[in-house]
């Protein structure tokens, strides 16, 4: 009997404000994963541009496309089928007149399997995503990949431990988070161990590999009358990685260094493992109801 063996990646990079170089940097990262032998490969949260949320500027808004009309997706689906690897794909969605902070899952053979959208939008001193962002409608999803079946959730969503748990009673079998986190200006503290150690414990409670991809590099706002006067600048902080199925991390990048990292797993071995720790059978959904609905 053949193994259930799958090989994810992730890719780390600096984004400048050129939409081209961002997707020409991040079909280099992805042929060098599926060169590794990776078969999922996860792209950094909004790479197409810098971090436009830092500041609220009203002509940012013309920023987001369509799905079918966003040159990221388009591109990445003739490169997925090119390469034959599964590609996550994060993008400012517009649907008519609401405006998204999305990913798009393109399978193995270029097929665009749908669209997450992000259910928790932070707002923050530069984080300012509510400014940008209507809250998902899509809820938590599990997509059917050549490969496996995988969750997505995007950034803020991954510091809840509904959305790991919801992706996990869909079914997913790996956990994937494309993120743009870094310093935290107003805040005196480095949030990237505390950003690690709440997805490591997502990890550890469902018994599944997460997989995280950040952004590096600073980035900086001018002020100008479009953004009312605002100076500022983030350091995205990198530190991308891959844990185990018990949280532990086994594949990591610098806070600072471009690059790939990739590790392999044995989806029937992780199922074994579930299944024998018994924290799915032991749940009790009917005594968290009352707590929920607080």
């Amino acid at each position: 009997m053949n193994k259930r063996e799958v090989k994810v990646a992730a890719v780390q990079f600096a984004c400048t404000r050129n939409v081209d170089e961002n997707i020409a940097t991040a079909d280099k990262y992805v042929r060098e994963a599926a060169k590794a032998g990776a078969n999922i490969v996860l792209i950094p949260e909004l790479f197409e541009r810098q971090y436009f949320c830092q500041e609220r500027r009203y002509d940012y808004y013309d920023f987001a496309t369509s799905i079918e009309d966003n040159k990221a997706v388009n591109h990445f689906i003739e490169l997925a089928k090119e390469l034959s690897v599964v590609v996550i794909v994060s993008v400012y969605e517009k649907d008519i007149t609401r405006l998204f902070n999305s990913v798009v899952v393109i399978d193995a053979d270029g097929t665009n399997l749908g669209t997450y959208r992000k259910t928790h939008i932070p707002d923050d001193h530069y984080y300012q995503e509510k400014f940008y962002f209507t809250p998902g409608d899509t809820g938590f999803m599990a997509f059917e990949t050549k490969f496996a079946k995988i969750g997505v959730g995007i950034c803020w969503d991954q510091w809840f431990p509904e959305t790991a748990r919801s992706m996990a009673l869909l079914g997913a079998e790996l956990l994937f988070y494309p993120t743009a986190i870094g310093s935290e200006p107003i805040l005196e503290l480095d949030s990237m161990p505390h950003w690690r150690r709440v997805m490591q414990g997502h990890s550890a409670a469902n018994l599944m590999p997460v997989i995280a991809a950040n952004r590096i590099g600073r980035e900086d706002v001018t002020a100008s009358e479009a953004n009312g006067g605002q100076t500022s600048s983030l350091n995205f902080y990198g530190s991308s990685f891959i844990t185990d199925n018990t949280g532990e991390i086994v594949e990591e990048l610098g806070r600072d260094v471009e690059g790939v990292i990739c590790h392999s797993f044995d989806l029937d071995e992780l199922e074994k493992d579930r299944m024998s720790w018994g924290l799915f059978r032991d749940r009790r959904p009917d005594m968290y109801k009352i707590i929920s609905e607080k």
